[in-house]
């Protein structure tokens, strides 16, 4: 009997994807019959990695080459509804494990049949601590996020309520996720975890558990601010408070708030990079006209 499935999605992540099961089996805890890695592949070519990744790992691993590129959500859907385990932890080829996690975050499941999602700590390195592990909704005030971001990572004081886990590692219970519509697939990449954890917790209440005592590793989080990137975060956002009945204007206008507090806490603490800070104005000119 599975425990648990592990969904990983790629899109031309050959450079990825041979790191990333490689410690998934290193520091798995549990025996190994009680463990599934699904691979969904988002590329036009599978091969050669599919077979390499068969030869090398036989039935111990099931590959799916997805019909289209429907993005990160579409392809995460594919394999959790082909996983055979009552827990899942959906995570990204640039994850690296290294610590066991599987079997303390399994157990909770299994002891609190409430619980939703389970979430832990992200790091940049083994020695380096992520900023980040989890977020504040963007139903928050703007001004507030990322003050109260900042200093709940840097406690490790997770407000259920409000924050979310970071979406390239977490663990959820899939009948749960099942029911509540699993990723929305018009949101094609950035913004799927508020919008998670807002569907969750309204069907199920806030049974959000944050780990500080476990880890994993994200190889990405040393990437330069894109302003593409921020643009697509404020279309996905937009999306997203839609469905819960928040006018476009109003989370346009609190994303200038957020992107201002972002601004301007960098002119304070002396982190004045040049490039980033201008994406920041320009960010904030382009929104303002929208508003």
């Amino acid at each position: 009997m599975k425990r648990l499935s592990v969904i990983i999605v790629t899109y031309k992540s050959g450079n990825d994807i041979y790191d990333c099961l490689r410690t998934v089996w290193q520091h798995c805890d549990l025996p190994r019959d009680e463990v599934e890695v699904v691979v969904v592949d988002n590329s036009p070519e599978c091969e050669p990695m599919f077979g390499n990744l068969s030869h090398t790992y036989g039935d111990e691993i099931v590959l799916i080459h997805n019909t289209h590129n429907g993005g990160y959500g579409q392809g995460n859907n594919v394999g959790i509804r082909r996983a055979s385990a009552p827990v899942v932890l959906v995570m990204n080829p640039d994850v690296r494990l290294s610590e066991p996690i599987f079997k303390i975050a399994v157990e909770a499941f299994e002891e609190d049949q409430k619980l939703c999602m389970y979430g832990m700590r992200q790091m940049l390195s083994e020695k380096v601590k992520s900023p980040i592990s989890f977020d504040c909704s963007r139903r928050m005030n703007g001004y507030i996020i990322p003050v109260l971001t900042a200093l709940g990572n840097k406690l490790n004081c997770y407000l259920s309520r409000w924050m979310y886990f970071q979406g390239s590692c977490f663990f959820v219970r899939k009948d749960m996720f099942m029911e509540v519509g699993l990723f929305d697939e018009d949101i094609f990449m950035y913004g799927e975890e508020d919008d998670i954890h807002w569907r969750l917790s309204t069907r199920f209440g806030t049974h959000f558990r944050f780990n500080p005592r476990l880890s994993y590793i994200h190889l990405t989080l040393t990437r330069p601010m894109s302003l593409d990137t921020e643009k697509r975060m404020v279309e996905s956002i937009v999306l997203s408070n839609k469905k819960k009945g928040v006018e476009e204007r109003w989370t346009i206008k609190n994303f200038i708030r957020y992107y201002r507090m972002r601004y301007f806490t960098r002119m304070l603490t002396g982190r004045r990079n040049a490039c980033e800070t201008g994406m920041l104005k320009v960010l904030i000119g382009e929104l303002k006209q929208m508003a």
